[in-house]
């Protein structure tokens, strides 16, 4: 079934304990529509650049199945960047530079062609801007899956609240869910935001998993034991991209098949940290996705004996 995704393509400039790059390819919706790539074939995006993002970077995407039409390029501007250098636990961040750039007026443009898609995955973006998306398709998807970040919790608030009576699924981290509720007890921080729109809510708790809670279902997806994380930057996109892309692969939304999907994301995101952004999830293969999926499979099953 076809995805779209509406998020940010941007610059990077990363520094941790492994290293440092200078500008590379990174932003929400690069890390998002990568992932899903490798589940769904029919693969949308909308986002804007400046006139200084490389052509090669386009290709890169088109290489891997991405639909570029929705992609303005603005003249005479930049893209968005990022730089940011991570603590030696790999779990904390400082920002050291934010430019805006083309994200500070984005004005998402729908292409006629993607009007009719099944699956919408709203990348991490003001809440303003991802509730514009909803507006202007013509027919509602299928699910409607959105990430938030504390940002835009702290700031932007009632937009978000108003934004979550509209959407399926809302993909958040801990620490966001305890902000956004005040509740700090998770389970209750789920059904707290499941009461404002979302019939499915996913924490994710970075080394120690995720949390998927469906209706009065939950299961706790593991985190694979890495020996070395290199470089966490769009590991939570490249999560939703591969929960979304096999969910949109498979068009089954199961309590079951969400289970699934979330095994899914967590092993992408499992290759995403083992190299500086997008770069290890470029040229994966099905065996090498597939191997990952068992072992999270074995990391976490178990018998009973009576």
């Amino acid at each position: 079934m076809s995805l779209l995704t509406v998020g940010s393509v941007a610059f990077d400039a990363l520094e941790t304990p492994f290293g440092k790059t200078d500008k590379i390819i990174g932003g929400a919706a690069t890390y998002i529509t990568l992932s899903a790539s490798y589940f769904t074939p029919t693969n949308n995006l909308v986002a804007v650049v400046g006139d200084d993002f490389p052509q090669s970077m386009i290709d890169t995407l088109v290489s891997h199945g991405v639909n570029v039409d929705g992609l303005q390029i603005r003249q005479g501007e930049k893209t968005f960047f990022w730089s940011g250098k991570y603590h030696n636990d790999m779990n904390s961040r400082d920002t050291v530079e934010v430019q805006l750039n083309v994200m500070e007026n984005f004005d998402p443009i729908i292409p006629d062609q993607y009007q009719n898609c099944q699956y919408l995955m709203l990348g991490n973006t003001a809440p303003a801007i991802q509730h514009q998306v909803l507006k202007r398709l013509t027919n509602r998807p299928k699910l409607v899956v959105l990430d938030t970040m504390n940002l835009w919790i702290e700031i932007a608030n009632a937009d978000l609240k108003s934004l979550l009576k509209d959407v399926d699924v809302l993909v958040l981290n801990d620490e966001e869910a305890r902000q956004l509720t005040g509740d700090y007890a998770l389970v209750r921080a789920a059904a707290s935001i499941r009461a404002m729109g979302p019939k499915t809510v996913i924490i994710k708790k970075g080394e120690h998993g995720a949390l998927l809670f469906h209706e009065d279902r939950i299961f706790a997806a593991p985190a694979l034991p890495l020996e070395e994380v290199f470089d966490p930057t769009g590991a939570g996109d490249t999560f939703a991209g591969g929960f979304i892309g096999h969910l949109a692969k498979t068009d089954d939304l199961s309590f079951d098949n969400l289970k699934r999907a979330i095994i899914y994301g967590s092993a992408m995101a499992s290759f995403c940290v083992e190299k500086f952004g997008a770069e290890r999830i470029l040229n994966l293969t099905q065996d090498e996705i597939q191997a990952r999926v068992d072992q999270f499979v074995r990391l976490s099953a178990f018998s009973v004996e009576m």
